[in-house]
């Protein structure tokens, strides 16, 4: 908040372990999805009672349960559901994979030797594997469903390995929250176990930027990774606030690093998990990040919300609190090492959201991209590659790209660069066009 009272806030609806299409029948499938409906109108709910919109959502892994292309067809409808209800829209939603995003079906033995073969020699294999275009190209074609889902929210996963920070929000005027999305499930295979996994140097060196203090979003918690020593010394140094899931029981910890830095660790239970019962139940965060103007840090406000089993509805999840309702104020050195906000002429508007905006990433350069497409072709970049499959994709790439006919498939690569010259020969009104043609008449277009 800065002086005056008035909070400059982003709020954002923190979800994890989602599992779309896990349900065995049919009273399980009705079961969860009245959940998720009562998410929907408790999410609402809430942020009408503070007379508030969503900054953004969070998705932190596991949207579908085995990756499938209807799966995320599914998720993609109910967060579309969502987005409108909490007040942001489509292209606000961010999303990491989880392990569940993977397709377990396209691990061949050959793969899934290679992928044993990482684990045993580390960041180093990894490295050479992601270096090379074909074996980097096998380790993600297990993320296939998942890269056309993620892509459309302009969440596309980094295929060297390396972080993709492209989404910022800013707090005040040189006070900005960046989120960074870590792959953590870049070598899980059928079967994974704690300590076994790697994030590789390349994620995890997470650059400093000053006024800019870094959100990670990652699937599994830091104790996964056989690199966990490595990592957790970036990150702590490095990151503010790490955001996970893979548990299904949310778990909060605050703690020092040093003088004048602290690190928040917000490990969320699961919004659908596989096993309903005891202490694992449906459960979401309402996250709330603010500038605290008296110590220059950064306040976080948890509202975590859980389902009442006696009355089938959320309602604030007390035993989590443990009576700590928060903000709790983190101290920031990168806010610290700029100059403190001149906000005497400052008016924020508050009935609007804070902005989540796309910026470059400092490492690799990338999000140029994103800056420079527009709010139309955004819209049509989320229904092209969230809302078509392989083969309605391919056909209107065909007709708009001039491609031979005889071509059945490309990969990610070459559909995001076809997409993008379309784009670029001035057809979005066509694209727009033939995109709509397809969703309204699916059985013309099989």
């Amino acid at each position: 908040m800065f002086s005056g009272g008035t909070f400059v806030s982003a709020i954002f609806i923190h979800l994890s372990d989602i599992h779309f299409g896990q349900e065995k029948d049919g009273g399980a499938l009705a079961t969860n999805t009245d959940a998720k409906d009562q998410l929907i109108k408790d999410a609402h709910a809430e942020l009408k009672a503070r007379g508030a919109k969503a900054s953004g959502i969070i998705v932190t892994g596991d949207i579908a349960y085995s990756a499938q292309e209807e799966q995320y067809a599914e998720a993609g409808a109910w967060l579309d559901k969502l987005a409108e209800c909490v007040g942001c829209d489509d292209e606000s939603i961010q999303l990491v994979p989880g392990n569940h995003d993977i397709n377990r079906d396209a691990i061949t033995h050959a793969l899934g030797w290679k992928l044993q073969l990482i684990r045993e020699k580390g960041d180093l294999l990894l490295d050479a594997f992601l270096d090379d275009e074909q074996d980097r190209e096998a380790l993600f074609s297990r993320f296939e469903a998942y890269r056309n889902f993620a892509e459309g929210y302009g969440c596309d996963l980094d295929t060297r390995g390396e972080y993709s920070a492209d989404y910022a929000v800013e707090l005040v005027p040189g006070r900005t929250l960046r989120f960074v999305r870590l792959n953590s499930a870049l070598i899980c295979s059928r079967k994974d176990n704690k300590g076994e996994l790697i994030l590789g140097a390349r994620q995890r060196i997470i650059p400093e930027v000053e006024g800019e203090e870094v959100v990670v979003l990652m699937h599994h918690p830091l104790h996964w990774f056989m690199d966990t020593t490595e990592a957790r010394q970036y990150i702590e140094n490095r990151a503010r606030v790490v955001i996970s899931g893979h548990e299904h029981y949310p778990s909060l910890t605050v703690m020092p690093v040093e003088v004048g830095s602290d690190l928040m660790l917000l490990a969320a239970g699961a919004t659908a998990p596989d096993d309903v019962g005891g202490k694992y139940t449906y459960k979401y965060n309402i996250l709330e990040f603010d500038w605290d103007q008296k110590t220059d840090s950064l306040a976080v406000t948890i509202n975590p919300r859980t389902w009442d089993g006696y009355r089938k509805r959320f309602s604030k999840d007390e035993e989590f609190l443990q009576g700590n309702e928060g903000p709790h104020i983190l101290a920031a050195p990168n806010f610290r090492k700029s100059a403190l906000p001149v906000l005497d002429d400052y008016q924020p508007d508050t009935s609007a959201a804070s902005k989540v905006n796309a910026i470059v990433n400092p490492v690799s350069g990338a999000g140029k991209a994103e800056i420079d497409i527009a709010a139309r072709d955004r819209t049509l970049r989320l229904k092209f590659f969230r809302d078509l499959n392989d083969a309605q994709r391919m056909k209107i790439l065909v007709d708009m790209a001039n491609l031979p006919d005889d071509i059945h498939k490309l990969d990610h690569g070459l559909e995001r660069a076809f997409f993008a010259r379309i784009l670029k020969k001035g057809l979005g009104d066509e694209l727009a066009n033939a995109i709509e043609d397809v969703l309204t008449t699916p059985e013309e277009h099989q």
